[in-house]
């Protein structure tokens, strides 16, 4: 399926149906008098955000969603039937953003979370609602009231409590899919990432969800390389875990780089917590990455976790490392569908 993050909807809600102007003449009954029934009211808009869909993808095939008008009233005091809302589902973590593409109207953040975009317009009064004492029979009714229209923004942020950042060919995709059952396209090429890959591993019987952006490069904020598209993904993200790539000239300014470029997207980037991990230890001899990994150590002031991702070697370490700074509820898994071995049961599993 091919991802799509960003689609520009059109919406419309119901018009109100008009009220009925009509009179009761019926043989043998005298005093008749009004009994036009009221419009129905329009349909409504509803967006709603379910945990099945991970793109917006359908949006690019279908971008008018118009509701139901509502049914105009009728004689004998019979008011209209309202129209047939509409409801528009999203994936979890999108947001609905104004056409200046700059004014959020709604964060949609939990499964199950409905909003109402656009009211469905009231219907008209009929002739029997304005039958008075010095007007007993009236000989007009209200049309019913427009519904609203507008082009809207829906952006996804993918939501996920770790975001795995770096260089391209950093070894995030590898990591991802030692790590967990997502299987992502890995190549030895840059830029082999084109879109978020998303994976759930357990850690200490915890869910993690982590996510593997496309890689950054400097200049990424200002549109270089795959630019600033895919920064968003990582903000809603607890902590990140930064792959450097071990075989490179300079790793320390490898991760200046990046650090450089969340912090110019997005000064709150700056804060989040963050692992840093230095990938692919098997490529190197043992004091040659000791070196990269005290300047490294030395340059960011935090733990260097050194790893092979490829080899699964040191990745149980920070794996747990990067859970303590998960700040959603996560619930226990009580029943697992399969044992597995003590020492993985104790630090993560794939599913």
């Amino acid at each position: 399926m091919k991802f799509l993050d960003q689609a520009k909807i059109y919406i419309q809600s119901g018009d109100g149906g008009a009220g009925c102007v009509s009179f009761r003449r019926e043989k043998y009954i005298e005093f008749g008098g009004p009994n036009g029934g009221d419009g129905g009211k329009g349909g409504s808009v509803y967006i709603e955000a379910v945990p099945n869909l991970n793109t917006l993808i359908d949006f690019r095939y279908h971008q008018h969603f118009k509701a139901q008008k509502g049914f105009p009233g009728q004689g004998s005091d019979k008011a209209g039937r309202k129209g047939e809302d509409i409801v528009i589902k999203v994936p979890v973590g999108t947001e609905i953003l104004a056409d200046d593409q700059q004014t959020l109207i709604a964060d949609m953040i939990e499964p199950g979370q409905r909003f109402m975009i656009a009211k469905g317009g009231d219907g008209g009064r009929g002739n029997a609602q304005f039958k008075s004492a010095t007007n007993q029979a009236p000989r007009y009714a209200e049309p019913g009231w427009p519904g609203q229209e507008m082009w809207v923004w829906l952006r996804l942020k993918v939501i996920a409590d770790v975001g795995l950042i770096g260089m391209p060919n950093a070894g995030k995709s590898t990591f991802l899919s030692v790590v967990t059952k997502a299987r992502p396209k890995i190549a030895d090429y840059p830029f082999t990432t084109l879109h978020p890959n998303l994976g759930v591993a357990w850690v200490d019987d915890y869910e993690m969800v982590i996510a593997d952006i496309p890689g950054l490069i400097e200049g990424a904020h200002e549109g270089v390389g795959l630019g600033d598209r895919f920064l968003k993904h990582v903000e809603r993200c607890s902590a990140f875990l930064h792959l450097i790539d071990a075989t490179g000239d300079d790793v320390v300014k490898a991760y200046r780089d990046i650090r450089k470029e969340l912090e110019l997207y997005n000064p709150i980037l700056g804060q989040k917590s963050e692992v840093v991990v230095l990938n692919k230890c098997d490529a190197l001899p043992e004091d040659e990455i000791e070196v990269k990994r005290k300047a490294l150590e030395k340059a960011c002031g935090k733990k260097i976790f050194v790893i092979s991702a490829i080899a699964k070697k040191g990745i149980f370490d920070c794996l747990i490392e990067v859970n303590k700074y998960i700040t959603r509820d996560r619930r226990k898994k009580e029943d697992r569908e399969e044992e597995l071995p003590e020492q993985e049961s104790k630090s993560w599993s794939p599913v």
